[in-house]
């Protein structure tokens, strides 16, 4: 066969039967391929493309027929990850186990993916607790309170306290007993040994005045003065505030001028019903609370010198921490050995006073103190007091 040559873009294609013939002797070699459906192809030959740079040999390859792609197969079942899974193979087949591991649970977080699983509580964690009320169908009669209270006696419980024992204190100016209402006379101040008034009966007497500090002067004026003087409102003496109006000789207590609707001003002033003023006023006082310190001033050490010398007391009269009974007394031939430079010893000294137990660490006992005579000297004597233990005496020479 005459050899073709065909030129394109500078490259020359040589088809020479020499090639055609050894193409033909490697087709028979290799496995026959399947018959495309497209059209006849030219017989395959040696490509040969020469250029300036170099020389390429290039092949031909046959096309192949597309294959359908087989269905997919279903998906293989696995076993629970817990359990071992056992594959039986047929005779003819090879018998396989496999055995899963359990797998993690899939957090989203990608930090925690490593992490084990948390233990399981074995305990119980916490229980729910419900009631059930049944109402009796019917009527229901609740239990009065004397019920309740008997009920309570019966099981030994108490859901109140004690009553408060009365207070007999009796105020000396308005007669009585007991602290009054805060919007009222208000609380009892102590005014002498046994002698009590009402902070507002004394506060709105004519003569007392009130000082920055809180104490109250002229007290004792305002009492001495009340003793002679009638209310006009419950005719009764101890009446300390009057009538401001010039020349009203009307006087009353400060609870029967409440009572009486007497009108009170800012700057502790007062005007009987007969001569205040129509309607209400700006400086008009309606209410009488004090919540601030407020004490009565008095002389302290005239009033225990006036306690010493009533003799014969009813009272008890207390000092500091200590309980006072008796005061005793010293002959002039005591007075050499029975004083130091800073205090008296007098025979006959008894006090008592509510302190800690030398017994126990959390209860009190009472300890008499009292003050003797052996061999021309003082002689002091504690004797503790406590209850379940006899009476235990401690004597010594010194007070210390």
């Amino acid at each position: 066969m005459k050899d073709i040559v065909f030129c394109s873009n500078n490259c020359f294609v040589l088809y020479s039967a020499a090639v055609q013939a050894k193409n033909s002797e490697n087709k028979e070699s290799v496995p026959s391929l399947p018959q495309s459906p497209m059209k006849e192809r030219p017989p395959k030959a040696f490509h040969q493309y020469s250029n300036n740079i170099s020389t390429l040999d290039v092949h031909c390859l046959p096309q192949l027929q597309e294959k359908v792609s087989p269905p997919s197969s279903p998906p293989i079942m696995f076993p629970p990850a817990f359990e071992a899974a056992k594959v039986e193979a047929k005779p003819d087949e090879l018998k396989v186990t496999v055995k899963l591991k359990p797998r993690l649970k899939a957090i989203h977080s990608s930090l925690d993916d490593c992490r084990p699983p948390s233990k399981k509580w074995k305990g119980m964690k916490w229980k729910k607790w419900s009631i059930q009320i049944m109402v009796p169908k019917g009527s229901f009669k609740p239990p009065c309170e004397e019920e309740i209270d008997e009920f309570l006696q019966k099981l030994g419980t108490a859901l109140k306290p004690d009553p408060v024992p009365k207070d007999y204190r009796k105020c000396c100016f308005c007669h009585e007993e007991g602290d009054g209402l805060t919007d009222g006379p208000a609380r009892l101040l102590n005014l002498d040994l046994d002698l009590w008034v009402h902070l507002n009966c004394a506060l709105w007497s004519t003569e007392v005045y009130e000082t920055q500090a809180g104490a109250l002067i002229n007290v004792e004026l305002a009492l001495r003065r009340g003793l002679q003087m009638k209310c006009m409102f419950c005719h009764k003496m101890g009446a300390t505030s009057g009538c401001h109006r010039l020349r009203c000789t009307n006087i009353y207590h400060f609870t029967c001028a409440i009572k009486a609707q007497c009108m009170f001003f800012k700057d502790k002033t007062m005007l009987c019903p007969m001569h205040k003023p129509k309607g209400t006023h700006e400086q008009e006082l309606s209410y009488f609370a004090v919540f601030r310190r407020v004490y009565v001033q008095r002389d302290e050490v005239r009033q225990i010198a006036s306690i010493v010398q009533r003799g014969e007391r009813d009272h008890t009269f207390r000092v500091g921490s200590l309980i006072f009974h008796a005061v005793g007394q010293l002959l002039p031939q005591q007075m050499q050995a029975f004083h130091s430079s800073k205090a008296l010893f007098p025979v006959g000294y008894e006090a008592s006073r509510l302190y800690w137990s030398m017994r126990y660490a959390n209860r009190r006992c009472r300890y008499l103190c009292s003050i003797e005579e052996k061999d021309g000297l003082p002689l002091f004597v504690i004797k503790v007091v406590e209850q379940g233990h006899e009476d235990l005496v401690l004597t010594d020479t010194t007070p210390k």
